[in-house]
């Protein structure tokens, strides 16, 4: 049995919330055989994986080390918060990790973010890392369960030149910086988002806050605006807020019918490298691409090490 101490708005150092899972309740008290998972960690910092690496209460495994150009959340930036033109997070020198300090630490790490072409899988391994973390590459690949229409429909804006990634400070409920894809039929489109009729049904990114009469309760920042003000929740709180949940599942083809007939609308989040998923194209002729393809593009020129070879760089 574990148990983790929950984030509570409005809570106070004495309240004790928390949530606990059995597996023996899960499983009806029957537990199959498992083994502990490697535990990777994302970082946006070297300060962050060393604190970790010290002070984690669980072996760390190795990293995830991620750039503000990787798809879906990024880390805000390091100090005051500037926008540029666009209304985007503006990453600066502070937020260059310090690689060197994280491989002093020992531990395997992976780079992510506009690492998926070969010159910066062979950068990455020059730099000591065990490899790269890709995403954007395999999202717009056949397997990836994206709606075939709209992952054709990238491929050809990249084609052409045409692919806009916007980092929105604000349209995550989760609170952090969200990479969005700028599709005019999608909600990434500020007319079609504030068309939508505001709900959270879903509740993945929800918040839990104290009730007044001390119990939990869970509010998000992108569901009706009054409901969330019933909550204790602010105006503010609800500036720009999207519904990411609605909007994700709507982008493999299975989105919420409303009672008017009507269906959630995508919401695509995206690399800076959705720019360049072209280059994975067999031929000129298609608008379709394999994970194998990615694989053949990303590991051209590099020397495979051998199967026991990996597994010691994983396991060292």
């Amino acid at each position: 049995p574990v148990e983790l101490a929950l984030h509570v708005d409005g809570a106070d150092r004495q309240d004790n919330f928390t949530t606990t899972f059995d597996p023996r309740d899960f499983s009806a008290d029957r537990l199959p055989w498992v083994r502990r998972p490697k535990f990777l960690a994302i970082v946006a910092s070297a300060t962050l994986a060393s604190m970790l690496a010290r002070k984690a209460n669980g072996h760390v495994d190795g990293f995830i080390v991620e750039g503000p150009t990787a798809g879906g959340h990024n880390a805000p930036p390091r100090g005051a918060m500037q926008m540029n033109d666009r209304g985007e997070p503006m990453y600066g020198e502070r937020d260059i990790v310090d690689l060197s300090a994280i491989e002093a630490l020992g531990r395997p790490f992976w780079l992510a973010g506009s690492y998926g072409r070969p010159e910066k899988v062979a950068e990455a391994l020059a730099m000591g890392a065990a490899g790269v973390q890709v995403g954007t590459a395999f999202a717009f690949c056949e397997e990836s369960g994206l709606k075939a229409e709209i992952r054709r429909r990238v491929v050809q804006m990249s084609r052409e030149n045409a692919v806009d990634v916007k980092t929105d400070p604000v349209a995550s409920p989760a609170g952090f910086p969200f990479k969005v894809l700028q599709l005019d039929d999608t909600l990434s489109n500020d007319e079609v988002y504030q068309r939508r009729r505001r709900v959270c049904d879903l509740g993945y990114l929800r918040h839990a806050y104290k009730r007044e009469d001390g119990t939990l309760g869970w509010r998000c920042g992108a569901e009706d605006i009054d409901a969330f003000l019933r909550k204790g929740g602010t105006v503010e709180g609800t500036c720009g807020k999207k519904c990411v949940c609605n909007g994700l599942i709507a982008n493999v083809g299975m989105p919420q019918i409303r009672r008017d007939g009507s269906a959630e609308l995508p919401l695509l989040t995206s690399g800076d490298d959705a720019r360049e998923v072209a280059r994975f194209l067999p031929n000129e002729e298609i608008l379709d691409y394999t994970a194998h393809d990615v694989v053949n593009a990303l590991l051209a020129g590099i020397p495979m090490m051998p199967a026991e070879q990996q597994h010691q760089a994983f396991t060292k």
